[in-house]
């Protein structure tokens, strides 16, 4: 082959490479006439719709009624969203309320913000009103509903994508994140990558899902320790992704708050996993709260009649 066949083809060779960078895309908004799309908004929808389908189904397959599942998420949804408001201004208070900050801004939910252990406590108490109303269990529906909850959290890093947010520290590696001059963080020089967090937890989120799936699957999981299983899953990772972020966040001795709370979380979640697992074994009998007089003590399949 002729040096100059060489050259042609190691010059078709390098652009069919992958680049050595992520580009982050060139707007988040959309204005449709008066109304702005944004793409953090679309984010959290497309995950809230994904999560209750795969949910409902989870939830039909362990003997559930369908439409129990849209009932439940009537509550829990806004519940968490406020939940995850409150979290996220609590341990990030310094660009609402810190120097040059604008307190206003802590109700401005389309720009980005959401802390997602706010969104699971205010979201797991209009959940448990939701099945109460219901009249299911509330442990069993956690477990259909855990990995949908990976899922949609996944999902929703898309949006912290579009808003050029929460990216760790810089990098070298071929996979780094190109952040515009607008939203560099100050000392950096334009041109820096930085470590895509959003990605890898994107990647982490949906490989626990399946993980999860595939435990519940094999093991029969129920009484709550399939959710468990989610949160040391999700703290897991959570953990060292925290680590490698730069975004300002309050912190408790060496760490960020939300590395503490994982530690925490983390810890007292497979603490349930294990006690629950020693009383009990296999899946609910029932997924009523108050099943007929008639039903048997013994675990099988869950009835789920009305």
């Amino acid at each position: 082959m002729t040096g100059t066949a060489l050259t042609a083809l190691a010059g078709k060779a390098g652009a069919l490479a992958l680049p050595a960078s992520i580009p982050s895309p060139s707007q988040g908004v959309w204005n449709l006439g008066p109304f702005p799309l944004r793409a953090y908004a679309l984010a959290i929808l497309l995950g809230i719709v994904a999560a209750v389908i795969l949910t409902r189904r989870r939830w039909v397959e362990r003997g559930g009624i369908a439409d129990d599942v849209l009932e439940i998420v009537f509550w829990a949804v806004p519940f968490g969203i406020v939940g995850g408001r409150v979290y996220h201004v609590i341990s990030s208070p310094d660009a609402y309320f810190g120097p040059g900050g604008h307190p206003w801004k802590a109700f401005a939910i389309w720009e980005g913000g959401l802390g997602i252990w706010g969104a699971i406590a205010l979201g797991g108490l209009g959940a448990w009103i939701g099945c109460r109303r219901q009249g299911v269990r509330t442990p069993a529906f956690a477990d259909a509903v855990a990995p949908g909850l990976l899922v949609a959290q996944a999902i929703g890093r898309l949006g912290n994508w579009f808003n050029q947010e929460l990216f760790g520290g810089p990098t070298t590696l071929p996979w780094g994140l190109q952040i515009d001059d607008a939203h560099l963080p100050a000392g950096y020089p334009s041109g820096t990558l930085f470590h895509p967090t959003f990605l890898y937890e994107l990647l982490w989120n949906l490989a626990a899902a399946a993980v999860l799936i595939w435990l519940d699957r094999r093991f029969k999981l129920g009484h709550g320790r399939v959710f468990a299983l989610y949160v040391v899953l999700y703290t897991s990772g959570r953990l060292w992704i925290e680590l490698l972020r730069i975004d300002p966040a309050h912190t408790i001795g060496p760490f960020r708050l939300n590395v503490w709370t994982s530690i925490v979380v983390g810890l007292g979640a497979l603490v349930a996993f294990v006690v629950v697992s020693r009383r009990h074994h296999g899946r609910e009998t029932t997924l009523l709260r108050d099943p007929p007089a008639t039903q048997g003590d013994e675990e099988t399949a869950p009835e789920a009649t009305r």
